[in-house]
């Protein structure tokens, strides 16, 4: 009996036990779930609010109408096609200087003089024999005419004179190698030897160039041939003058293509008359191509590369762009042609196009709304 009512107490206990603990978590629930529906369900989403379009501040540019150049650009050094070194012809000392460094010389000017005592009597002595042997050929043909003597001694007296003038010829062209002249017209621009000293034969003593045979010479791409015509425009500027821009003209093209760097020689004539250019100079050389006139003038600011695609964004209206595919036809420092697709008066975008797309809002950069904006995001003082 004892034992059998123990277990009923102990079974008793266990259901008021248990029975307490499914109430505590009834209540749990019923707290968890109202702070659920406050907040929007335990999986619930908070009320969407609908986002504004942000404008993207821009820059724009208005479309006009102007001349452009397509040019071909290249970088060289001037060169002179008239260029020598004047030679020695004769071992002898230096006996006499005429010029020097930087003067201006015409052909046939005498640059030096070399010793020439031998040369002179040897040249003497040569005359006096020819004019021996002449008088002697005048007797001999007196006396053939007059069939006194053989034709054989007659031969002989001819031969003699004619060999008598050609040495002479040679001690003249002797003495002529002591006289070095100019071979062309000129300015010396290097003294290679000094007075007394003994040159030999084929030793250099002068460079001697024409500045007014000045020319640059660059190569052109095998695709940019075709461009290119005798008496194109040419530009020619160096930074050894301050960019001072000088006139050329295409002079030569050459009539093959270089396998190797597949390029065309093109040889350009500059004129160096009452200027600073000289050869060796460093040199920026522009080939005007092509001249448009009447242009539509498109600034490359406003271009966006995609692959092979050339593109930019066009306003529509006063704060929308369109994304507009274009192709250019000529170009230059600052602008491209187009021939299609834009029209004057058109304005395009050219700084802040990047991530734009088709569409977009925007607005102009340093606007009042842009003003605002920048106001609300100071910092307020509040008053004490």
């Amino acid at each position: 009996m004892g034992d059998t009512t123990v277990n009923k107490n102990w079974k008793s206990h266990l259901v008021l036990v248990l029975a307490l603990a499914v109430a505590s978590v009834g209540l749990v629930g019923c707290g968890n779930r109202s702070d659920a529906s406050e907040s929007g369900g335990l999986f619930g989403k908070k009320d969407d609010k609908e986002t504004e379009e942000q404008a993207v501040p821009v820059d724009i540019a208005t479309l006009e109408v102007g001349e452009i150049e397509s040019i071909l650009r290249f970088s060289t050094n001037l060169e002179a096609e008239k260029e020598v070194k004047v030679y020695s012809q004769a071992a002898r000392r230096v006996r006499e200087l005429r010029v020097e460094e930087g003067r201006r010389v015409s052909k046939g000017d005498l640059l030096l003089r070399l010793q020439d005592d031998e040369q002179r009597t040897a040249l003497a002595k040569v005359q006096s024999q020819l004019d021996k042997a002449s008088r002697e050929y005048d007797r001999q043909k007196r006396l053939y005419s007059q069939e006194m003597i053989s034709e054989q001694a007659f031969n002989d007296s001819t031969y003699e004179l004619e060999q008598l003038e050609l040495a002479l010829d040679e001690a003249q062209r002797a003495l002529s190698y002591t006289e070095v002249r100019a071979p062309i017209s000129g300015m010396i621009t290097s003294r290679l030897v000094n007075l007394g000293d003994h040159v030999t034969v084929n030793q250099p003593l002068f460079d001697l160039v024409d500045f007014d045979s000045i020319v640059a010479r660059v190569y052109v791409p095998e695709k940019d041939f075709q461009r290119l015509t005798r008496g194109l425009e040419a530009r020619i500027t160096t930074p050894a003058l301050g960019g001072e821009t000088f006139a050329g003209k295409v002079e030569r093209l050459a009539p093959i293509v270089d396998p190797k760097s597949g390029t065309v020689k093109v040889t350009i004539d500059v004129p160096t008359r009452r200027t600073a250019l000289r050869p060796g100079m460093y040199v920026d050389v522009e080939l005007v191509t092509a001249v448009h006139a009447q242009a539509l003038l498109v600034p490359k600011r406003a271009l966006v590369y995609d692959n092979d695609q050339v593109l930019l964004y066009k306003m529509v209206g006063t704060d929308r762009v369109a994304r507009t595919l274009i192709k250019p036809v000529l170009e230059d420092k600052e602008f491209v042609e187009i021939v299609a697709g834009l029209a004057v008066g058109d304005q395009v975008v050219i700084a802040g196009q990047a991530g734009l797309k088709d569409g977009a809002l925007v607005r102009l950069a340093g606007t009042k709304v842009e003003e605002e904006v920048d106001a609300a995001s100071d910092p307020v003082e509040v008053a004490p």
